[in-house]
């Protein structure tokens, strides 16, 4: 028999959203006739919006006829949305060529790990996205998980915290590692400024590491003072790769369309363009994004479809404002609960002072029947919070909150 891969094995436990949602469907099995009202997984819940629908519907009209069919793709993505990522979303900072175009920012961040293998360093914010850490794992690049429950051998984790804003002490950034950051931030709700950018982009060039921008939430930002990308830095184009995703903007959690950008001047220590090898990388082991996809992420791109985007947003937004009023009760207040993000970012960051995450998980789960993230699963900063999301159709979310503006927290 062949021996189980030893790297997977290393994982301490599930996933943290199939366990958020096993345990869920345990409490609605003893408990049938309860309604659950979920502000946990960050999955989007309004319809595609109908200049999407359009774009979607357009290309399989076509691609059921003899004219309009197409097969397999270009793996890195049709040239055409290549060049209005670049124009559209990054006003010409970033060229076409670099823009490689993906079934999401989940999937990337895991195929990225194949670029540097198991001998390299890996940094990462704390609290931080799953897939960072756990994918850091699988590819040998961490160790099995600390005995004292402190995350992962061979993580260097970078507290993100109250006292600190949520920027973490790039000081601890190893030489010549991988260094994951993510804003506007998953799960904080945190956005880095022009500044702390500016800092990261030196300390990562410093280091002589390589930094992974997730900017999978960039559409939420209203703050025209807070940078969109990575590459509105001066020296980001020498030192980083950055992700996003059209899923949270405009509803593509079950289309699959995303994006990496691998400027030209990226290189390995040898002098090999990083471009080169990830699309070796990417045209070996993928054969390229929906087609259908490609065209609803053209089709989102148009004037129309950047309209939808941002009211979809907006709706996302306004649901996050409702639950940050909820969070700010009278209730919450005499517990010493504070509340972070949820204005340019979808997510709402509470810490419940002195419990566990996964206890306020209980509690909010027996005593009001709504889901949430327990905060510790992102990461050990994350203990004692709990992160709320705003994907979720209105009317459920006024809802919890009446339910949550009840709770006992004596």
């Amino acid at each position: 028999m062949l021996k189980r891969n030893p790297r997977i094995a290393n994982l301490s436990s599930g996933y943290l959203f199939p366990e958020i949602s096993k345990r869920r469907a345990a409490w609605a099995k003893e408990h049938p006739s309860a309604k659950i009202i979920s502000l946990g997984i960050g999955n989007t819940t309004e319809p595609l919006t109908p200049h999407i629908v359009e774009g979607l519907q357009g290309e399989v009209a076509r691609l059921g006829t003899k004219e309009g069919y197409s097969g397999y793709g270009d793996e890195t993505g049709l040239t055409e949305l290549r060049a209005k990522i670049a124009s559209v979303l990054y006003k010409g900072i970033v060229k076409p060529e670099e823009v490689y175009v993906s079934d999401g920012a989940k999937c990337d961040i895991g195929r990225i790990q194949y670029l540097f293998g198991s001998n390299v360093s890996v940094a990462v914010q704390d609290p931080a996205y799953p897939v960072y850490v756990d994918g850091s794992v699988m590819i040998g690049a961490a160790g099995p998980a600390r005995a004292d429950g402190t995350g992962y051998e061979g993580i260097t984790y970078m507290p993100c915290t109250a006292a600190n804003g949520f920027f973490p002490d790039l000081s601890a950034i190893p030489q010549n590692s991988l260094v994951y950051f993510c804003s506007p931030n998953n799960p904080t709700g945190a956005v880095a400024t022009k500044a702390q950018l500016a800092e990261l982009v030196s300390a990562v060039r410093a280091k002589g590491s390589i930094l992974v921008f997730d900017s999978a939430y960039s559409a939420f930002i209203r703050d025209p003072s807070l940078p969109l990308s990575i590459f509105e830095i001066p020296g980001a184009r020498e030192c980083a790769i950055e992700v996003s995703s059209f899923s949270k903007p405009i509803g593509f959690t079950g289309v699959r369309l995303g994006w990496s950008i691998v400027p030209a001047e990226l290189r390995f220590e040898d002098g090999t363009p990083v471009g080169k090898d990830w699309t070796r990388l990417m045209t070996t082991i993928f054969n390229g994004a929906s087609n259908v996809a490609q065209k609803g992420g053209l089709a989102s791109l148009d004037e129309k479809g950047l309209a939808e985007t941002r009211e979809l947003t907006d709706y996302y937004l306004e649901n996050a404002r409702v639950i940050r009023s909820a969070l700010s009760g009278d209730n919450f207040k005499k517990a010493g609960v504070e509340i972070f993000g949820g204005d340019n970012a979808p997510y709402v960051w509470a810490r419940f002072p002195g419990r566990k995450s996964w206890d306020v998980f209980d509690l909010l789960l027996n005593s009001c029947q709504v889901v949430c993230t327990p905060g510790s699963g992102f990461g050990p900063a994350g203990e004692s919070f709990i992160r709320f999301s705003s994907f979720g159709h209105r009317a459920d979310v006024i809802e919890a909150c009446e339910r949550l503006s009840k709770l006992s927290l004596s």
